[in-house]
């Protein structure tokens, strides 16, 4: 038995210890596309700041970043030659150990896995597909896809239900939202009924985010300077619009303004929609009994953010500036507010950010 006066100190040293058990790294990687290198971050999870900690030179110009969901591999797609690629994350130190480069298609501008991992959804903005890769128990991916999907012009974006049942593919050219059921024993994409939802004119939905629940789905439309919510029936893997909001200020021109990234916290009570032009990420708060999204403002970031990520503890956002090559890391404060807590160097041209949390 441990005397009273040792028991919090040893209940406080296993709590420390299980707190590290579980997780090994926490990381923030960058794909630096003229520079064809991917930086890695160490992340402060306590401050937010960041720690440079390496680069890794990649085969061509690395674009959208993906990881698995227990953090152990990286997805990259290398959009000058249409290639997929596959890297296994160092735990301790965030390095990168390419193991697969596989052809995929014409301008691969997403990836993301399925809910167990084993396979890797991409979609393909020039190509104007769909494809779904195995991912092998090393780590590699299947040299040839299991599932190729024609689809529409621009495919720009990938999400899956948390049941991974349901699976959506939002396309900025042809304006469409594709819709798909999804046979995780087979790995097989089915067309759901309708195959697609066509969208307004003005919106042309570039990425999409499915809420926690499944209940709802977000987009941030391209085109509209705006982000969409549609209800979600999981079940037939259908989209019914019901609200959109916009992005920027009532007096800036949007004219001079394009949406991409959009990512919702993990507590689904917040999300985010980067603006390129006004050089903002605008958040709103999300009501949690109807889905429906109230503005919190625009909070200035680095020029054209293309890419951002949120930290899986809900607590940071860092953004990435691809016109500066500066990364901005945020506060999520209790009521959805971005605090502006540090600035860091990532280098030109900074195309994608995504924290990953590596286990032991």
């Amino acid at each position: 038995m441990f005397p009273r006066s040792v028991l919090p100190v040893t209940i406080f040293a296993c709590w420390v210890f299980l707190q590290n058990a579980a997780v090994a790294g926490n990381w923030l990687f960058v794909s630096l596309l003229q520079e064809k290198a991917i930086v890695t971050f160490e992340r402060d999870v306590e401050t937010g700041r960041l720690i440079r900690r390496g680069r890794t030179t990649c085969p061509a110009e690395p674009a959208i970043l993906s990881a698995s969901g227990n953090g152990e591999l990286l997805f990259v797609s290398l959009r000058s030659t249409g290639q997929l690629a596959s890297y296994r994350i160092n735990s301790s130190t965030g390095t990168l150990k390419l193991l697969s480069t596989v052809n995929g298609g014409d301008d691969p501008a997403y990836l993301q896995t399925d809910r167990t991992g084993q396979f890797l959804f991409a979609a393909y903005y020039a190509a104007n597909k769909v494809t779904v890769h195995r991912v092998l128990p090393d780590g590699r991916l299947s040299d040839a896809p299991l599932q190729t999907v024609p689809t529409a012009a621009r495919a720009h974006g990938i999400a899956v239900g948390t049941k991974n049942h349901a699976v959506f593919v939002p396309h900025t050219g042809a304006n469409r939202i594709y819709q798909f059921q999804f046979d995780p024993k087979q790995g097989r994409l089915q067309a759901a009924e309708p195959p697609y939802l066509t969208t307004p004119d003005s919106h042309h939905p570039r990425h999409l985010m499915l809420h926690p629940s499944d209940r709802w789905a977000y987009t941030s439309d391209e085109a509209g300077d705006s982000i969409s919510v549609y209800d979600v029936d999981s079940k037939q893997a259908t989209l019914k619009l019901k609200q959109t909001v916009s992005s920027i200020p009532a007096d800036f021109d949007g004219s001079k303004n394009t949406t991409a990234r959009c990512e919702i916290t993990p507590n689904g009570r917040f999300i985010y929609v980067a603006n390129r032009g006004h050089d903002s990420i605008a958040g709103f708060a999300i009501d949690q009994s109807s889905g429906m999204v109230r503005s919190l403002g625009q909070f200035s970031t680095e020029p054209t953010p293309r890419s951002f990520s949120i930290s899986a503890d809900g607590r940071y956002l860092y953004a990435a500036g691809q016109a500066s090559g500066r990364l901005v890391v945020y506060r999520i404060g209790e009521t959805g507010i971005l605090e502006d807590i540090g600035r860091f160097e990532s280098g030109p041209v900074s195309w994608s950010a995504l924290c990953v949390d590596t286990a032991d």
